[in-house]
């Protein structure tokens, strides 16, 4: 006869798992409101909060400085993801399909850059074509005029290329060794050249991992600040016009909308990507 009143095991066994998995839960839920809920909703609402209202989030379209500076930074991000994704490509490949003497010690100064922060890599953007810097020496000794362009939009893109492409060359190393040998080699045997192994096998099969890590590097030099504050005094990027707006404008509504603004492009290049590339799209440091 059914014993009523009497719990079994397995339904006490599965109410003990219920309660253990929400108790894990408790810390993540409490960390994510408290360092990404609370400040999203509060920064979403400053940015309301200004004389236009809810119409201050179309300051970033309306506004021509700030549309002008919508635009440098979203050409200077693209322009920045497609010579990383190209040097990246090259080199991620010689590195995993070759062996020599020196390889790691190469792929270790290679990423490198990635232990440094923004404002390091614009000094050293400075040292090298700053106005004392070593290509200004080289070009004035050699034709008695200095060149100096770390502090335009060209010297900018260098140091955004330098901490994007150690990025972009492991993902592409990684999506590399995975890669299945006997496809290039079936396409060998069938007479394929080797650009045509290239271009008809190698590269649609990375083209995941061009999606993510291309993703990964528009997002870092979209939202890049350390290095944009050491080196654009003549050019406007939305990180530094971010910073002047509430550091020496005191204009918090205006800072908080285009801090929305940036994100929210941000965020949905990074949906598209995931979108066509899957989950192997993870969020730039």
């Amino acid at each position: 006869m059914r014993q009523y009143g009497v719990p079994r095991w397995g339904t006490i066994l599965t109410m003990s798992q219920k309660s253990f998995v929400w108790l894990c839960l408790l810390p993540l839920a409490a960390v994510t409101a408290a360092f990404f809920l609370l400040p999203m909703a509060r920064l979403v609402v400053a940015g309301a909060e200004g004389e236009h209202g809810l119409a201050g989030y179309l300051a970033i379209l309306a506004e021509p400085r700030y549309r002008g500076t919508l635009i440098n930074t979203v050409v200077l991000a693209a322009a920045t993801t497609i010579v990383t994704l190209v040097v990246a490509t090259i080199a991620g490949m010689f590195l995993q399909r070759h062996r020599f003497p020196g390889r790691a010690v190469l792929i270790a100064m290679l990423t490198f850059p990635l232990a440094f922060p923004g404002v390091v890599v614009g000094f050293m953007i400075i040292l090298l074509a700053g106005r004392q810097g070593l290509i200004g020496e080289l070009s004035n000794r050699m034709f008695g005029e200095k060149i100096v362009f770390a502090y335009s939009i060209y010297g900018l893109f260098l140091g955004y290329l330098y901490f994007s492409i150690p990025r972009v060359i492991l993902t592409i190393m990684a999506a590399v060794q995975k890669l299945d040998v006997g496809l290039e080699e079936a396409a060998r045997s069938l007479g394929a050249s080797p650009w045509a192994v290239q271009r008809d096998v190698v590269l649609p099969a990375l083209a995941p991992a061009f999606v993510a890590s291309g993703a990964i590097a528009f997002a870092t030099a979209m939202g890049a600040f350390g290095t944009a504050f050491t080196l654009a005094t003549n050019i406007d990027v939305l990180p530094m016009l971010i910073y002047t707006e509430f550091t020496l404008a005191a204009n918090f509504a205006t800072s908080a909308a285009l801090s929305v603004g940036l994100g929210l492009i941000t965020w949905l290049i990074l949906a598209l990507a995931r979108s066509f590339s899957g989950s192997t799209v993870a969020a730039a440091g």
